[in-house]
């Protein structure tokens, strides 16, 4: 039996299942998240890892996405969001230095060895402005177990051992939308690291 892939066709179908749930819709379970994120102002955001675009609708599409699904890039477009693959965002009007006021990179990295992490990171940094912003968000321990293609553990100190290879000043880090216990059972609790680019 192969190994699940997050770049498979399958694993987009299985996001956009998920998302679709009539109580997620009826309780408006994004709400916590999506205001999070605008209350953190990021500006105009490259998503890498972009997914079906729920980071990108949260933040009222002002952004970018990046992801090496093709299936959810397709899904993205159909909601009217820009997206691309990794080769179509390198031959595109987006892909200029400085071009971003944020990174933000989230419910990815679990997915890399640290190697590949800081490689991502570090493959997209020069795409956001000078003194822009990073934001990392990875899930904790119940959110980890509940996706077979996460690959690696990433709570806070990682994320900024990660943050300072890639030569980034962390500003922040905390657990939301809960305090870090409830991350043991509660599998929309998130890691979040906020750094700063030089």
């Amino acid at each position: 039996m192969s190994t699940p892939s997050s770049v498979d066709a399958s694993y987009a179908e299985r996001l956009r299942t998920k998302e679709s749930v009539w109580w997620k819709r009826l309780l408006d379970v994004q709400l916590p998240y999506r205001l999070h994120l605008r209350r953190l102002e990021l500006g105009f955001v490259l998503d890498v890892g972009c997914g079906l675009g729920r980071s990108l609708t949260n933040l009222g599409g002002a952004g970018v996405g990046v992801d090496p699904n093709p299936d959810a890039i397709a899904i993205c477009r159909s909601r009217g969001l820009t997206a691309f693959t990794p080769d179509e965002f390198a031959k595109s009007e987006y892909s200029a230095s400085g071009r971003f006021d944020s990174l933000l990179i989230s419910h990815v990295l679990e997915h890399l060895s640290d190697a590949d992490a800081l490689a991502l990171i570090t493959q997209y940094l020069p795409h956001i402005r000078a003194g822009g912003r990073a934001v990392f968000i990875t899930p904790q321990e119940a959110g980890f177990r509940s996706d077979p293609t996460h690959v690696e553990f990433v709570d806070l100190p990682r994320l900024e051992g990660l943050s300072r290879a890639a030569g980034l000043h962390r500003t922040s880090g905390y657990s939301f939308p809960f305090p870090r216990p409830v991350g043991r059972w509660f599998k929309y609790n998130e890691f979040v690291l906020i750094a700063r680019k030089p």
